[in-house]
């Protein structure tokens, strides 16, 4: 399940100084949209509330108005209050330190979102996953562990007597995208 929470821009709650974020002038698109990447990823960690959250990525668009995707996730998953509170804390740093109109949206990362984090894997132990690698092969299969350098999925083959489980490492190196699937059975 993804949570969501969006905050449009003149409806913050606190206020704080701040140096402003220049957002006009000679800098290039690109340029900016990385430079409040870097800010918002900053007051994103700031503003997590517990040990067991943590920031999954930041998204800002290229172009305006700006548009700014947070993605928090949490070890044993994060609530629409957990979303909220994280969102008017951001919200009233780009309150104070952008000019221009925006749109913020906090959210989980639901299953459409690639795991990118060690820590999302280790999260999901136990779930059924289908694993892109860089070679374009695919692996799908459950999820049955994962250290700091791999991942190891079991992978069944064959069908009736013939069924085998198989047990297969993979190193984050080649792994492309890694995504949770849901089962409807």
């Amino acid at each position: 399940m993804k949570i969501a929470f969006l905050h449009f821009q003149k409806f913050a709650y606190f206020c704080c100084n701040s140096y402003k974020i220049c957002l006009e002038g000679t800098a290039s698109p690109l340029f900016v949209s990385m430079e409040l990447k870097e800010k918002l990823a900053q007051w994103a960690e700031a503003s997590l509330t517990q040990p067991a959250h943590f920031l999954v990525d930041v998204v800002v668009s290229k172009h305006k108005p700006w548009k700014f995707t947070v993605l928090v996730d949490g070890d044993q998953g994060l609530n629409i209050d957990d979303c909220a509170t994280i969102s008017r804390a951001l919200n009233a740093q780009l309150e104070a330190n952008v000019t221009d109109a925006y749109t913020l949206e906090v959210s989980t990362p639901g299953v459409d979102f690639p795991l990118k984090l060690v820590r999302q894997y280790q999260k999901n132990v136990g779930r059924h996953m289908k694993v892109v690698k860089k070679d374009k092969s695919i692996v799908l299969g459950e999820l049955k562990s994962t250290d700091a350098q791999k991942i190891e999925i079991a992978v069944e083959t064959g069908q009736g007597k013939k069924k085998e489980v198989q047990q297969i490492d993979i190193p984050y190196a080649e792994i492309e995208k890694a995504f949770v699937t849901v089962s409807f059975k």
